[in-house]
């Protein structure tokens, strides 16, 4: 018997197999969760790549839920949530894995970012788990848990992060203020702050190799961590091995965090 079996959830986010919340969707499945699923909506619906890699990847859980999602989207925000309350009744549960920024935005000095950039990575990187959270509370079992995934740089300045490092240091503050909020119904939210993973969207983060190198090289564990290790750590903020655990970010990226600068043996020598 499995710390989920029974128990029942929504996760929005998975891209492919690489993605964090692919990571996690493994774990929560083998810990006995049944689970319905989202994915980026179809340019050609007489084409659905999406929507066919989604349910290839998900093919032995027999999700109830699979449905397209454009979180700026009410509609389909709408048919979502309807859908999974038609399904389970009540859900336990709820995993946020959502961050965009337009990648020519991305890729400029933050300073550079224009208007209509920074409120778009803003309106689906923070926004969106308001939205979702706003909506998963009617819906949420006492008891329940949401877990959304951030990134160091909305603490520190990490080069190359540029506007979206803004967006997760506003995802951190929402998700006190939501932890504060939904602590009276019995609801808590936490997040992970990941180390550097090759996914889709780190993709689209300059120099994201050289950070792999440098993470791997400073961190104290001297290695990056993988997408099975963040989706461990989420099976315990999202279980009830957690229940006295609302408004953290729980880093896990081999210890990354805590290091000021690198050891004396890696450090630059004089030329």
């Amino acid at each position: 018997m499995g710390l989920f079996t029974g128990k029942k959830g929504l996760v929005f986010g998975i891209a492919n197999d690489r993605s964090i919340a692919w990571g996690i969707t493994q774990k929560l499945h083998e810990e006995g969760a049944e689970m319905g699923f989202t994915h980026l909506p179809d340019k050609d619906p007489a084409h659905p790549k999406m929507e066919n890699r989604l349910r290839k990847l998900v093919s032995g859980y027999n999700p109830k839920v699979i449905l397209p999602c454009d979180v700026g989207n009410k509609d389909h925000l709408d048919a979502v949530f309807n859908a999974a309350k038609e399904a389970y009744g009540q859900i336990d549960f709820m995993v946020h894995s959502i961050a965009y920024a337009n990648t020519e935005d991305l890729k400029k000095e933050t300073i550079e970012c224009s208007r209509e950039g920074f409120l778009q990575a803003m309106d689906i990187s923070v926004y969106s788990l308001l939205e979702l959270t706003r909506r998963a509370k009617e819906i949420l079992a006492p008891g329940g848990s949401i877990v959304t995934l951030t990134y160091l740089g909305g603490e520190a300045v990490i080069p190359g992060y540029n506007v979206m490092g803004v967006c997760k240091a506003a995802l951190e503050s929402l998700l006190t203020y939501l932890a504060f909020e939904l602590g009276k119904h019995e609801i808590r939210i936490n997040g992970i702050s990941a180390g550097p993973i090759k996914t889709l969207s780190a993709s689209a983060v300059g120099d994201f190799d050289d950070m792999l190198k440098l993470y791997a090289a400073m961190a104290p564990m001297k290695r990056n961590v993988t997408q099975e290790e963040v989706g461990k750590s989420a099976i315990y903020l999202l279980s009830d091995l957690a229940s006295g655990v609302t408004g953290e970010v729980l880093h896990v990226d081999s210890g990354y965090h805590i290091m000021g600068a690198p050891s004396a043996k890696n450090m630059p020598t004089a030329g």
